[in-house]
């Protein structure tokens, strides 16, 4: 059939995240909660870096970019989810799930390029630090910040113009909570070939890409921390990077448990939990781990919000 014949989808429907009817008040709640608490958590620390001057380092500079990638991300797919968990009829509009996509691919992406650069960092930090403040310049932490952006820009338009020269016409019912690229694909009438190329090549270069890089500087790291010869000193160096190794292991293993298989392999019920760790859980727990148990991060804030030296979550 030629693709002029095909009647083109105007919108599609979500199943949404339960196949089964839920207590939709309660599961609104909940996760209202914590995507307000992703959004509180992740503005805090940019606002906490922006503001504080002993924090304009290499480091915290990434972590705000990272931050910033983190509410992104959340956002563009929790918004909708909530708007749809409220309706009976989860409806979402061509372009706007060509939208959500996009923007969800463009956060992904940067991400990646993002983590193997905070790999960099600690490497530097810790193998080579008499030249940290030369080979993390200000100027060289703009550019990799850029160059991330820049990455997952392309790769995020690359993906969605062709998704846009695919024909859909029936059925339009995502078997997903948001417009992901795997289940989207599927419902595709016309052949999606070069599709799964080129998330395949987003696989090889940019997610195992990246990921070779972080662990290789994490080799690296390991290999500098066995070295040291107390104790003390082992705990403090490893202290410095463990929690980046936490993020990393925990976000990789989901993108490629995600993109890594043939869209026949899919198994929903288990994509969507997965989904959400890194749509959710993961910008949820990163201020936590990177930043709020952190004395400099802590006093920071203390100095923005005078009112958290109260807080028993703020002490030591």
């Amino acid at each position: 059939m030629e693709p002029s014949n095909h009647t083109r989808v105007t919108d599609f429907i979500m199943q949404g995240l339960f196949d089964h009817p839920q207590p939709q008040g309660l599961i609104f709640g909940l996760f209202l909660c914590l995507y307000m608490t992703a959004i509180m958590g992740n503005s805090l620390i940019i606002v906490a870096i922006v503001l504080h001057p002993p924090l304009h380092t290499p480091m915290y500079f990434f972590i705000a970019n990272l931050a910033l990638v983190d509410i992104l991300c959340t956002s563009s797919v929790l918004l909708k989810m909530l708007e749809n968990l409220l309706q009976e009829e989860k409806i979402i509009s061509f372009g706007g799930c060509m939208a959500q996509l996009f923007v969800f691919t463009l956060s992904s992406g940067t991400e990646l390029v993002r983590l193997a650069a905070m790999s960099y960092d600690r490497y530097v930090a810790i193998c080579h630090p008499l030249h940290y403040v030369n080979l993390l310049s200000k100027e060289i932490c703009i550019s990799l910040a850029a160059s991330a952006w820049a990455v997952g820009t392309i790769n995020s338009l690359v993906h969605t113009l062709l998704m846009l020269h695919l024909d859909f016409c029936g059925p339009n019912l995502i078997q997903h909570f948001f417009c992901e690229i795997p289940p989207v694909l599927a419902l595709s009438c016309s052949s999606t070939y070069l599709n799964e190329i080129m998330i395949f090549m987003a696989d090889i270069f940019l997610a195992m890409g990246n990921f070779l890089l972080t662990t290789m500087s994490y080799s690296f790291i390991i290999i500098a921390i066995l070295k040291i010869r107390s104790s003390k000193g082992k705990q403090r160096a490893f202290s410095t990077c463990s929690s980046h190794m936490l993020v990393v292991i925990l976000y990789y293993s989901t993108i490629i448990y995600t993109y890594i298989r043939p869209t026949s392999s899919y198994s929903l019920d288990k994509d969507k939990v997965v989904a959400i760790i890194y749509t959710l859980v993961t910008p949820t727990l990163n201020p936590l781990i990177y930043s709020l148990r952190n004395n400099e991060v802590k006093v920071a804030i203390r100095k923005i919000l005078p009112f958290t030296t109260k807080l028993q979550f703020f002490q030591e």
